[in-house]
């Protein structure tokens, strides 16, 4: 029955996904797209906490290859841009056949001589995208599980303590990010971190809210830090 109901709503966006309302003001018409008829309150929000956490992954990206330009110019790409906009395809793309938190491994890997930003934001990227279920837009019959979500939000907590503390065997950093400034620490990638960690704690609590299902926290030390599965 669902199934029936899926179809048909989508067979009329399909159709009249620029259907006309007449403006009683004027006489005029205005456009509106069904699509939105076929998503749920729940589904807006998760649309937008994808979104921006997604836009803030690529803000990420561009800080990553400002500190490190050397990382794209390994690279065929001609301008930092250019390399950017590889990243943030659909769908992510995998890095040496690595996706997910392997990919996020393969940029702390001496053996790794390609773009390690590369590596780093397309491993985040795609493991966020296995959390979402692979999705980016949600309808009315889309799930989501939390457990999922809020696991990729400890991975991303795991990825941004591996940024800050892996060093090569000459203890240089694989990738400068915080760094030391004249007067004080670099807190702008902290700041960015949490935003996304947050987003996606805040979209797990409110997908388990609407399932009624308990999350299973898991707090890990610094020590003890590993990857969930998503």
């Amino acid at each position: 029955m669902q199934n029936r109901i899926f179809l048909t709503l989508l067979f009329c966006s399909t159709l009249f996904s620029c259907a006309q309302v007449p403006d009683k003001k004027g006489g005029h018409y205005e456009f509106f797209n069904l699509e939105a008829i076929a998503k749920t309150d729940i589904d807006m929000v998760a649309d937008t906490h994808v979104k921006q956490t997604l836009e803030q992954l690529k803000l990420l990206a561009t800080k990553l290859y400002k500190r490190n330009p050397r990382e794209w110019k390994k690279t065929k790409w001609k301008s930092r841009d250019a390399a950017i906009a590889r990243i943030f395809k659909q769908p992510f793309p995998s890095v040496n056949r690595k996706r997910s938190v392997d990919s996020i491994r393969l940029a702390f890997d001496e053996r790794y001589k390609g773009d390690r930003v590369f590596a780093y934001i397309a491993g985040l990227g795609s493991m966020l995208t296995a959390s979402y279920n692979d999705k980016r837009d949600f309808y009315l019959f889309d799930d989501l599980d939390a457990q999922k979500i809020y696991n990729g939000a400890r991975n991303i907590e795991v990825a941004s303590w591996l940024l800050q503390t892996k060093k090569d065997r000459y203890g240089q950093y694989f990738l400068l990010s915080s760094g030391k400034g004249v007067s004080a620490t670099n807190r702008s990638y902290d700041r960015l971190f949490g935003k996304m960690i947050g987003q996606q704690d805040t979209l797990a609590q409110i997908v388990a809210t609407k399932n009624h299902r308990a999350i299973k926290n898991v707090i890990q030390s610094a020590a003890q830090f590993v990857f969930l599965p998503v």
